[in-house]
Parts: C-alpha cells; structure tokens; sequence
C-alpha cells in the first residue's frame, strides 16, 4: 500500500486515537497495509523505542499539577518532572499532568510504581492468595504460579504506572508517558502524588 491510497480519514482517525504526528501516522498506515489496529501497535512500539533512548536522562524541571474533581469533594496534586523548564512550561506538558491527575482521581493507585509497594504487604497479599488458591482446591504445584498472577493483578491495579489508562483500557498509564516522550522529545517521570476525597483520613 502507498501513500497515496491512504485517505485522510483514515490518517485523521489514528491521530485522533494516538496523537501521532501526521507523516508518522501516514507512515505507520502504510507499513500496516492501511490496518489501523497494526498502525497502532506500530505507533507504540516507536514510540516506547524514543523514550527508551531518554531513560536515565536528568529530570530536575517540571511542575505540581493541581486537580479538582467537578463537586470539590476530591482532589489530586502530582509532581511531574522533565529536563527543562521550558517543556515544563508547553500546553502539551500541562495537558499530560491533567490525564495523569485525572487517571489518580479515578482509579486511586497507591503509589507511582512496583517498587514503591512496601515489601511487608506484598507479602501479607501473596499470603492471603496463597491460602485463597488452597481454599479453591488447585493442586500445590500450580499455587505459586496462580499467586505471582494475583500479585501481578494487584500491582496493576495499585501502581499508576501499570494501570490502564482510563481513556483508553488497551493502553497502560507507562505507555502513555512513552508517548508523550516521544512527543515532547524529553524523558519525563512521575514523582510523587497525593489524592484527596472529602472526609476521609488519607488517601484510600
């Protein structure tokens, strides 16, 4: 397939869907075959190869992004970091931390990523799994394994970065700060966030 029998429609749909570039979308339709879904995964890969290359790169600008949930019964302050201040300071930087703050709100993680889970409660969760899965009856050989999947599970549901992204459940929070990495052409990461609801003693 070439260039010229993609249609504009069809490049506008997955930039719409991605927020891919145009030649980048036009491109990747081409490489598909005009397969969207392809097109897509096309998209990610490359852009999770960009961010890659700026792993490990200095993150000392950014801002802390304030968020108010509509009703002023819960809200979410988050600290994003890039390499200067003048990304810090884009609309496209700004609009990132508001669907990072917004992903807190809703879906409540506990902490940025995996390795912030305290050891003493993954434990407590493996033990409580353990016995769920001798409960269930499974044979002792398959028990470890259905244990790693649950905890697999739960760091998905309580770690931000592993949650998926609430606009879109096919794409995790890490694979949307991979492409505004790529967008931006500057690492980025997540420091720290708190998450408040009216009348509740700390985050849930």
């Amino acid at each position: 397939m070439t260039e010229a029998t993609i249609t504009a429609q069809a490049v506008k749909e997955l930039r719409d869907r991605t927020g891919a570039g145009m030649m980048d979308a036009k491109k990747a339709l081409v490489e598909a075959g005009g397969d969207s879904e392809a097109a897509i995964k096309l998209l990610r890969e490359r852009g999770a190869a960009k961010a890659a290359k700026k792993e490990g790169r200095a993150t000392k600008e950014g801002i802390i992004y304030s968020y108010i949930h509509p009703g002023d019964k819960l809200g979410v302050l988050i600290e994003i970091n890039c390499e200067t201040d003048f990304v810090a300071r884009t609309e496209e930087f700004r609009a990132f931390a508001k669907e990072l703050a917004m992903q807190v709100a809703a879906a409540s993680p506990l902490v940025v990523e995996p390795t912030e889970l305290p050891e003493s409660l993954m434990e407590s969760e493996r033990e409580v799994y353990r016995v769920q899965a001798q409960n269930e009856g499974k044979p002792e050989h398959v028990v470890e394994k259905i244990v790693e999947g649950r905890i697999k599970k739960y760091q998905q549901e309580t770690c931000l970065i592993l949650q998926p992204y609430i606009k879109d459940q096919d794409r995790s929070v890490s694979d949307l700060i991979n492409h505004t990495i790529a967008k931006l052409g500057e690492n980025i990461s997540v420091r720290r966030f708190a998450r408040f609801r009216l009348g509740e003693n700390g985050q849930p």
